[in-house]
């Protein structure tokens, strides 16, 4: 019995997909830049159906693709060109919100609801999840997991690492891992979940998760401002910090060229302040406390600043209206990206205090490969998050010769960059696909060889998601 009759067999027919329609849509990432073959797509209902999955395609020495929402920015959910027919398996039927408990402050969700959705049943119990990306309309929660996505909240509430307390997880044996633990303190040896956590499906298959949560907060403080350089916004950074201290949720960078491209390409965005200004920040704060105390605390501060000649303009929401109309600026930066050109997207992080130093010298290394060729940024800044991001017009990417190599030469000089500054090309999108020669450039031998000896021990047949995160050798 060849593979596909017996999934069909095991999961129903209805449940693995085949016509290059259903194909389409999973075989190509969001951005259209990496495609490949597949053999079928599966959707699983349950861990028990998952495991039954993974045991078939181990018989027949098939690869297995997990894949969430689809919004990978390095090539690591699709197929690659070459080498075998993965079955992609998706988790969208396994999307229940399990359990809340707020008392707690956990919930117990499967890995394939949405990011956003999780968001809503933890606020409805009058607690916050708080990872929140551009994608949270669309990413499954298990994608976010299996690559420790980061977002605009990790200046206060960590990675998704960090809100993570147990996994279910099936194994390369089909071994249903149930550690789905709701425990802040569980010292009983290794804490295994780590392992998957980050490990872009390359160990084992996400099936469900305890997650953290927090109180909600009922209070938020936001203000869009314009500034002269990233290093007047660090000095911002850190007064924002000593005086304000753990109610600072978000500190967002962009520059002129990113805002400039939102207004233009996403109807209905608009600069939230009137002059224009080489670089802009997006500072929320958020607790739960009464009045307006939020608003005077940021509004004393951003006055404090402006008379220090920090700032050349801000603008603080008067409504929730105009909070989310200034956040629907911040997450409506793919899009625009996406719309306008090409954008070789980077990375990296660095330590805060060398961030402006690391824009100034990627910008440089990068134009003395293609002069003049300008850079959007994009910063979580208060976690020293900087996506760096030479930006071609269309046109101009289409006159590109080798394309490929001027790509790779790119990254390598914007991540060099980090490197000098003892930071990574890696801080939140993963490593996927696009990233495998930056691991073999920058990532320690004997940390490689540790990495190689997991995945060796958990998926020996190398069926799992083969060609991402590692390096061959």
């Amino acid at each position: 019995m060849d593979v596909i009759a017996e999934l069909s067999g095991l999961i129903g027919a209805d449940a693995v997909l085949t016509s290059k329609s259903d194909l389409d849509a999973v075989t190509e990432d969001w951005r259209g830049r990496y495609r490949g073959p597949a053999l079928c797509l599966v959707r699983p209902a349950n861990a028990e159906q998952v495991a039954a999955v993974v045991r078939c395609c181990a018989r027949h020495g098939v690869p297995v693709l997990p894949q969430g929402g689809n919004t990978s920015l390095c090539g690591g959910a699709v197929p690659s060109e070459s080498g075998p027919a993965p079955v992609i398996l998706n988790l969208a039927r396994m999307r229940a919100v399990r359990s809340i408990d707020p008392v707690n402050s956990t919930m117990e969700v499967e890995a394939g609801c949405v990011l956003a959705t999780v968001q809503e049943a933890a606020a409805a119990a009058g607690r916050l999840y708080p990872v929140s990306l551009g994608a949270e309309g669309s990413c499954q929660i298990g994608g976010t997991i299996a690559t420790n996505a980061g977002g605009t909240s990790v200046l206060r509430y960590g990675n998704t690492r960090d809100n993570v307390l147990g996994l279910e997880v099936v194994l390369a044996d089909g071994t249903i891992w149930s550690g789905l633990y709701g425990l802040r303190k569980n010292n009983t040896g290794y804490d295994l979940k780590h392992l998957f956590i980050g490990s872009e499906g390359t160990l084992g298959i996400i099936t469900a998760a305890t997650l953290k949560l927090h109180p909600l907060p009922t209070r938020h403080a936001v203000a869009w401002i314009g500034m002269a350089g990233p290093a007047d916004a660090l000095v911002l950074l850190t007064r924002m910090q000593e005086r304000c201290g753990a109610r600072l949720s978000a500190f967002e960078m962009i520059n002129r060229l990113q805002l400039d491209l939102v207004v233009e390409q996403v109807p209905g965005r608009r600069s939230p302040i009137e002059t224009p200004a080489d670089w802009h920040i997006l500072i929320e704060l958020s607790d739960n406390s009464e009045g307006d105390t939020l608003d005077a605390e940021l509004q004393a501060i951003l006055e404090d600043a402006f008379g220090d000649g920090l700032l050349t303009d801000a603008a603080l929401a008067a409504s929730d209206a105009q909070r989310h109309a200034m956040w629907e600026v911040r997450h409506s930066v793919s899009e625009a990206n996406k719309k306008a050109g090409v954008g070789l997207t980077t990375d990296c992080a660095v330590p805060l205090s060398a961030v402006p130093t690391f824009i100034d010298a990627a910008t440089t290394a990068v134009q003395a490969l293609v002069p003049g060729l300008p850079a959007i940024v994009v910063a979580h800044l208060g976690d020293g998050n900087v996506h760096f991001i030479p930006f071609f017009t269309f046109g101009a990417w289409n006159a590109v010769a080798d394309r490929e190599a001027l790509a790779a030469a790119i990254r390598h000089a914007v991540n060099d960059e980090a490197a000098r500054l003892n930071g990574t090309f890696s801080a939140e999108h993963g490593v996927g696909r696009v990233q495998l020669g930056e691991m073999a450039r920058y990532k320690p031998a004997a940390e490689l060889a540790l990495m190689r000896a997991v995945k060796q021990a958990l998926d020996p047949q190398n069926l799992f998601n083969p060609g991402r995160l590692l390096p061959s050798g």
